[in-house]
């Protein structure tokens, strides 16, 4: 009997050129990730800064080490699928039981300084030329202020009184520089730095900063601790008197004047309110102030979909709507997708792969080029469907309103979606087609079976059980068809009920969803999770039961 030699593998030792590759590659994403860091340090967001330090350590980790050459291959998407599917997923939930939107996006601490930047009214007075700067022995901000009326020069600190600087501790630049096309000697000037300060330049600053140095406040009147000097555009600071006083401590705004648009009056005490706004005396019906936190709700999102008045009518209608096109689109494409299927899979028919590759012309087109292509065709005055296809007068205002009006807009999404989609169903009702087996229809003519009863009792159950989970599945996507709702009509044309939601006649649940989320009245990211985790359990539940259904056609076969 022969011996056979088993060749043992080793592991070789790495080349010098794979070493400085891995260490460069590595390096690149650690200078990449560092950078990363900094900019999260920079705006003081510490859970994310320490996730991605652990993660950053992590990854280098397993590429310095020796072995462990499957965790080198599966970091990468490991840690792919958790950033862009599990932490979405997550969070998407979490939001749905938030008021997170546009006027709760972010936490208490910002709504607070929200506040307070907008809580002042404009005096009018002496304005001041600044410069952004930092204390060297506190770190604390401040203005270096030179007075457009006398040009004296003062320092500022926040929310402590102003400060005369005295002649030589002080550098003065010409205004005109570099903006005038003047006499520099001519030019008034202003200080731009100071002993004992860093100037900071206004271009160097994150958001974060830009966002302190915004609510910065200097005063400037010792009898009226409430009037000081505020700066929008870190040039100009012009004297302000304050409306509102936040005390940290007790986390309340007091009113110290009546407000012009009649919001509060002196002395009105505003507490946190359970819904993320400082209301009168914390009473969730009482008057709020602008710029509200983000807080857990509960099931509030949830409720408010069944029970919103608003809500209510055109929801019904978009769901109604949904399940319409969802249902028509399927069942016309595969209708179509199987007639075509079955004309081009006669024996005698020749040619049979030029006509195969025709059809499937407009599935190879991007969808989104498609859809664009169709608003072209569809244009009510010049478009190619009404002055060529029905022969209307080209420019004439009284052609068909394809895409104006509801119901020829959703005739048109349905036609349109006709022809992106019947190529999938013509290719996958050929493939089962063809798998059929020849005898089975021989036998069925011998037996003297009819072509109807040929195709009903024997090619369609077949062909079903193969491409059942199919129509399923493009059920479920067609269900959320977002691209091409969105791009023939953006979901019009709009609905003329009266409602706060923006909703139009073409919306399906996903547009309608994605009108709350990112536009209307304002965004609402709460309600449109709590929409989007319904969608899914739509989805998921039509689709169990629809794949346990179609069990039932393997016993009947």
């Amino acid at each position: 009997m022969a011996r056979t030699k088993v060749k043992a593998w080793k592991s070789e030792t790495p080349s010098l050129a794979g070493i400085l590759w891995k260490l460069g590659t590595l390096g690149i994403t650690d200078a990449i990730a560092v950078t990363m860091i900094m900019v999260l340090v920079a705006q003081e967001l510490w859970l994310a800064t320490a996730v991605s330090i652990v993660v950053l350590l992590v990854v280098n980790w397993i590429y310095l080490r020796k072995g462990g050459l499957p965790a080198k291959y599966l970091a990468p998407g490991v840690l792919f699928l958790i950033v862009f599917q599990v932490y979405v997923l997550l969070f998407s939930g979490y939001t749905a039981f938030t008021n997170y939107g546009s006027a709760h996006n972010g936490d208490k601490a910002l709504a607070v300084q929200t506040i307070k930047n907008a809580a002042y009214r404009t005096l009018d007075g002496e304005d001041y030329t600044i410069a952004l700067v930092k204390s060297d022995s506190t770190g604390a901000r401040g203005f270096l202020m030179t007075s457009n009326a006398d040009g004296q020069v003062y320092v500022g600190e926040d929310n402590k009184p102003k400060v005369l600087i005295p002649e030589g501790s002080y550098t003065l630049s010409p205004l005109c520089a570099d903006k005038y096309d003047e006499d520099i000697e001519n030019c008034a000037h202003a200080a731009e730095s100071a002993t004992g300060y860093t100037t900071v330049k206004p271009e160097s600053l994150s958001e974060l900063e830009k966002r302190k140095y915004s609510s910065l406040r200097v005063e400037i009147d010792p009898n009226d601790p409430t009037i000081g000097i505020k700066s929008s555009d870190f040039t100009i600071a012009l004297p302000v008197q304050d409306t509102l006083q936040y005390d940290a401590e007790a986390d309340t705004f007091t009113a110290l004047t009546n407000d012009d648009y009649g919001t509060f009056m002196a002395g009105d005490v505003f507490k946190p309110a359970s819904d993320g706004y400082f209301r009168l005396n914390g009473d969730i019906d009482s008057q709020k102030l602008d710029g509200g936190w983000r807080v857990e709700v509960g099931l509030a999102n949830f409720e408010k979909i069944f029970t919103d008045v608003q809500l209510r009518e055109p929801l019904v209608k978009v769901i109604t709507w949904t399940f319409m096109f969802a249902f028509l689109t399927v069942l016309t494409t595969f209708i179509l997708g199987l007639l075509i299927a079955f004309l081009f899979n006669h024996e005698k028919l020749k040619g049979k792969r030029i006509y195969r590759a025709v059809m499937i012309l407009p599935y190879a087109f991007p969808g989104f080029l498609s859809a664009y292509v169709w608003v072209g065709l569809l244009n009510r005055e010049n478009g190619f469907v009404n002055t060529v296809l029905l022969g209307q007068t080209p420019g004439n205002e009284g052609n068909f309103p394809w895409l104006l009006e509801e119901n020829p807009a959703r005739l048109a999404v349905l036609l349109v979606n006709l022809w992106l989609g019947f190529p999938y169903m013509f290719l996958i009702t050929t493939g089962a087609l063809q798998s059929i087996p020849s005898e089975l229809n021989e036998a069925a003519e011998i037996d003297g079976a009819s072509a109807w009863q040929n195709f009903r009792l024997i090619k369609l159950p077949l062909l079903l059980i193969s491409i059942a989970p199919l129509l399923i599945a493009s059920f479920a996507y067609n269900f959320n068809n977002f691209t091409i709702i969105y791009l023939l009509t953006k979901g019009g044309p709009n609905d003329s009920g009266i409602t706060d939601y923006d909703v139009g006649g073409t919306d399906i649940l996903i547009t309608f969803v994605y009108k709350i989320a990112f536009s209307g009245t304002g965004q609402n990211y709460g309600l449109a999770s709590a929409f989007s985790i319904l969608i899914f359990l739509v989805i998921a539940t039509i689709s169990l039961i629809s794949f346990r259904r179609t069990k039932k056609l393997e016993d009947i076969v």
